[in-house]
């Protein structure tokens, strides 16, 4: 696998300059490609960081194993010393019943040489077993924290990637309302010439171009601030041209009941099952905790040459076995019990919490989702409606019928029909998304 990403990082500027954006060409990206760029070890900024994390939990629950693997120490250490004797109750003092002998107060110097291989290995220690289980439930935690970010980051480039869709969809708008008002303003100076207008239509048709000019101007601003958040989303540089080929349309959405969608959320919602895993592990850290009352049993043994010298060293040995049974230490057990107690009963509450707010959330995002399908058969069916009405209205002022003011009112209600559905269509997909991710589905869903 770790061949594979290394693999994916280097091809990566082969695939970006395939699609365009090495040769000048725009770089085609639909949704599901966004989302699979920003989800990608290389992608979004929190991938990366929460990629990070999971190494700094494999690297805790490897500390918490090595308590229990033997320890293993190797030291040569050579000295060259003197000694008084007088200082530690031999020498002068003492007398030696015999004749002629006097007891030195200094000797040497003299030089010693250890050569020693020395370890431990525990033996029983459910306080440490406890810790490891603890730290590979992180590590369970941690995993379940990247399939979580995931889907946050899924969710967040969608929303760019909505958002610039719908930014395009209202320069089309925009430009299409343009191109609608020259075409008016066209047929009014047409009416004046023929002697069936008057200049104030004209000026009025102008008018209205203007605005539409305007709108047009601030729909392409719109657009390029949209497309930058989309790629600063996707953790790509600021001036990657892009052509979007996605637009905003209509898919239905299979019908769940509130019940279905909460049962698959609790089973499919990454977050909660990060929380799970992290309330485990405050159970399991505060087991270790109460486990440290019990005695623990440790094996230990050392082996070396020791002597005045390579020459004269003489083979050593030490082993046996080493029973700590814990009496009193200040109250400090007892403060972590409590502490780790406390903490095992707060991730209750927040996994309780969590599951709560799982069912609020799907709640919600049915409620907008049905909404939104209702805002878009009524967007629709206005839409419709203003194009009549502006075709009919332009077709009596054509037929003298009719002044130029009711072409303006129609062609006012047409350019707002226009954006409503537009905007009926963005809220419906990002109702979509919102339900996606109350289900912990958003990957999914973009596939």
């Amino acid at each position: 696998m770790r061949l594979v990403s290394i693999l994916a990082a280097l091809l990566a500027p082969v695939a970006i300059a395939a699609d365009g954006q090495g040769d000048g060409r725009p770089l085609q990206l639909s949704l599901k490609r966004a989302v699979e760029m920003a989800v990608s070890p290389e992608g979004n900024t929190n991938i990366q960081i929460s990629g990070e994390a999971v190494k700094q939990a494999q690297n805790r629950s490897e500390e918490a194993r090595a308590s229990l693997l033997p320890n293993v120490d190797s030291s040569v250490t050579y000295q060259n010393q003197t000694e008084n004797l007088a200082a530690i109750g031999l020498g002068s003092g003492l007398v030696i019943p015999i004749p002629g002998f006097h007891f030195p107060t200094f000797v040497g110097p003299f030089s010693t040489l250890d050569a020693r291989v020395s370890g431990t290995q525990t033996i029983f220690d459910f306080g440490s077993i406890r810790r490891f289980q603890a730290a590979k439930m992180g590590v369970s935690a941690a995993h379940s924290d990247v399939e979580d970010t995931s889907e946050r980051v899924a969710s967040q480039v969608a929303r760019a990637y909505l958002a610039a869709v719908k930014a395009e969809a209202d320069v089309e708008a925009a430009e299409a309302n343009v191109a609608l008002s020259k075409a008016v303003q066209e047929q009014s100076e047409r009416q004046k010439t023929a002697g069936t207008g008057t200049g104030i239509e004209v000026t009025r048709a102008k008018v209205q171009l203007a605005n539409d000019q305007q709108h047009l101007l601030e729909a392409r601003n719109t657009r390029r601030a949209a497309r930058m958040r989309l790629l600063r989303a996707m953790n790509l540089g600021l001036d990657t041209d892009l052509e979007l080929t996605d637009k905003l349309q209509y898919v239905p959405v299979d019908a769940v009941t509130v019940d279905e969608a909460k049962a698959q959320a609790l089973r499919a919602r990454p977050d909660l099952q990060a929380q799970q895993d992290r309330e485990a592990n405050a159970r399991l850290s505060a087991s270790a905790t109460r486990l440290e009352r019990l005695p623990s049993v440790q094996a230990f043994g050392n082996y070396g040459d020791l002597g005045t010298g390579l020459g004269e060293a003489l083979p050593t040995r030490v082993y046996g076995i080493s029973v700590k049974v814990p009496i009193f230490d200040g109250g400090r057990r007892d403060a972590r019990r409590a502490e780790s107690a406390s903490e095992y009963r707060a991730e209750k509450l927040r996994t309780g919490d969590l599951k709560e707010q799982i069912e609020l959330d799907v709640r919600l995002a049915l409620d907008e989702l049905h909404s939104a399908d209702d805002e878009v058969k009524v967007a629709k069916d206005g839409l419709e409606l203003a194009q009549n009405e502006l075709t009919q209205a332009r077709r009596r002022y054509d037929a003298g019928v009719a002044i130029s003011l009711e072409v303006t009112d129609a062609q006012t209600r047409l350019e707002r029909a226009r954006d409503n559905q537009t905007a009926a269509l963005y809220n419906y997909n990002v109702a979509r998304l919102d339900l996606a991710q109350a289900m912990g589905k958003v990957r999914a869903m973009v596939q």
